[in-house]
């Protein structure tokens, strides 16, 4: 099909909308509603275009045979202009930060000022993980979207009408009132900050300023693949030793390594897997990884009759901030009450999860991936250029399956990678530690299965809430699952640094498979700080001191 676009005759794909048609032909046109994986609402009406005279949304309009299209005539700017401006009247523009959308879209379209009075007086929804403000909302409807489609969570949906139509939970109830699993997917696909962290800064830079207290650092997997991005470098820039060194900077007394901490679940958690294949007991089979504090809450609203088969595995974050306050406070002679943890995390429900009076957590503070990019500006220092440096050395040397954490997948392979060696007599090592088979570039369910001593186990994994639902369906034909609530695991989280491509996923994956290959040692068990802190602390996996600190219960949730 032919049609004119900006005055050039072009051949296109009539089953495309204008504004695929346009990106293909490098013509940028702004939006804010507009998500490519989501059916086009066109509700916020900025990438209006003129198609043979009259205005259309190009993001939910296909063109008709012989068109006329112009994307950027008098006509179009101006009503692209009257609707953001109708749009939201409490916008500040000096406050919008680079980091949501509707920066570039209101520099692009040319606002300085809005001309119109603000109708809207919310109170914010002030949450333990995620903060809503409904005075800067646009009701672009993304945020209803990504959590009823995506994640299929449908904690949020519209209000009301008119002027007064806006987004809450359920009945106008806070968020924690209802089944949100606090994933941050809502944050991160927000265009104009209306959703945002609950930041635990000032909390940490008051920390970091007393000198009564001795403040660690641990990071997360998926950070170091991450963090660069805040600073202008391409995604998938493995930064470890940058981050480590703009974390001394801060103040902080000692940075060590989470994927430590996943090297203590995958003992605990080999263990528990192998535990339960020999008891054949059916009602804890299959078990499933806990690692995720998304799906927990995910599970203990909606399938709460999964409780028997969830491991009893505390998150690695929560492992070692227990670690560093027992095993390392005996190690350095301070007094626990002394030491303020504080997690770096890619995830927002990171921070929901560190509250939670069941875990008796070792966690003070949680600061997302974004909230560490501002606290190194803050503190001007300059991240890009720093030297690298290593963790220390206490609770700092990790393997790759640690690493592989951050991906979707790589519980799993991490876990398979020891659970094989230690359920073989005499111990015999994995060929290929890498398992291909989990390592997709989607979301979607992967699954495969391994011999673990006489017994072939089934496994699957998966991401995202809707392909969680998918695959619980099935859950009865396999041993041992891993739930990341977020799309691609980790390194999608909803603390991470905000992006528009997919393909940001793949390669902050590719990332920590880089690092997996760099490591020393590549299985958990092969870690000399973990073998010694069982010979030295907790006797083995599922000793008594283990379950104390290292495993917690869970309990079912009102949905509402």
């Amino acid at each position: 099909m032919k049609i004119t676009l900006n005055n050039k005759q072009i051949k296109v794909d009539p089953n495309k909308t204008i504004l695929q048609i346009c990106k293909e032909n490098n013509i940028k046109i702004p939006t804010l509603c507009y998500h490519k994986n989501l059916f086009p609402e066109a509700r916020c009406r900025v990438c209006l275009v003129e198609m043979n005279g009259k205005l259309v949304t190009s993001c939910s309009t296909k063109p008709v045979e012989n068109a006329t299209i112009i994307t950027n005539s008098e006509k179009v700017i101006k009503a692209r202009k009257m609707n953001l401006e109708l749009m939201n009247q409490n916008i500040k523009l000096n406050e919008l930060s680079d980091d949501f959308e509707a920066r570039e879209v209101y520099d692009e379209i040319g606002i300085e000022n809005n001309r119109f009075q603000s109708l809207k007086d919310y109170y914010p929804d002030l949450g333990a993980a995620i903060v809503r403000d409904n005075n800067k909302c646009v009701n672009c409807g993304k945020c209803v979207q990504v959590c009823g489609k995506i994640q299929e969570i449908h904690a949020i949906d519209f209000a009301s009408r008119a002027h007064n139509e806006h987004v809450t939970p359920y009945g106008e109830k806070k968020l924690e009132q209802v089944a949100c699993i606090q994933c941050g997917q809502c944050l991160i696909n927000c265009p104009v900050g209306a959703i945002i962290e609950r930041t635990h800064l000032p909390e940490v830079l008051e920390a970091l300023k007393n000198p009564k207290k001795h403040v660690v650092a641990q990071t997360a997997p998926s950070i170091r693949a991450a963090l660069g991005e805040l600073f202008g470098m391409p995604a998938g820039t493995l930064v470890t030793g940058k981050m480590v060194a703009s974390l001394r900077r801060c103040g902080f007394d000692k940075v060590f390594d989470v994927d430590l901490g996943a090297d203590m679940t995958i003992m605990e958690e080999s263990a528990e897997l192998l535990k339960r294949l020999k008891e054949k007991n059916k009602k804890k089979l299959p078990m499933i990884t806990t690692c995720c504090p998304a799906w927990i809450l995910m599970m203990e609203s909606f399938y709460p009759e999964l409780i028997p088969n969830m491991s009893t595995c505390k998150s690695p974050h929560e492992m070692l901030g227990m670690l560093v306050k027992s095993y390392y406070a005996e190690l350095a002679n301070i007094n626990p009450k002394d030491i303020v943890v504080v997690s770096i995390m890619p995830c927002t429900a990171k921070k929901f999860e560190s509250t939670r009076s069941e875990l008796n957590t070792g966690v003070d503070y949680v600061l997302t991936t974004r909230e560490l990019g501002r606290l190194i500006k803050m503190k001007n220092i300059d991240f890009v250029n720093l030297p690298d440096e290593d963790f220390d050395p206490t609770l700092g040397l990790a393997s790759g399956a640690g690493d592989i954490f951050g991906a979707a997948g790589g519980v799993m392979e991490a876990a398979l990678r020891t659970a094989y060696e230690i359920s073989t007599n005499p111990p015999k090592k994995l060929e290929k530690v890498e398992f291909k088979n989990l390592r997709t570039d989607d979301s979607s369910i992967r699954e495969g299965t391994i011999k673990l001593g006489n017994k072939t186990v089934r496994y699957a994994t998966t991401s995202g809430g809707a392909n969680i639902r998918k695959l619980l369906k099935n859950k009865d034909k396999y041993d041992f699952i891993e739930m990341m609530a977020c799309p691609g695991g980790c390194i999608g989280g909803g603390g991470q640094p905000i992006y528009s491509d997919d393909k940001v996923l793949t390669l902050r994956a590719q990332a920590l498979y880089k690092q997996d290959n760099m490591r020393k040692y590549r299985r958990s068990h092969e870690n000399p700080i973990v073998k010694d802190i069982y010979k030295k602390y907790l006797g083995k996996p599922l000793s008594k001191k283990a379950e104390k600190l290292l495993h917690t219960k869970y309990k079912k949730k009102d949905k509402f």
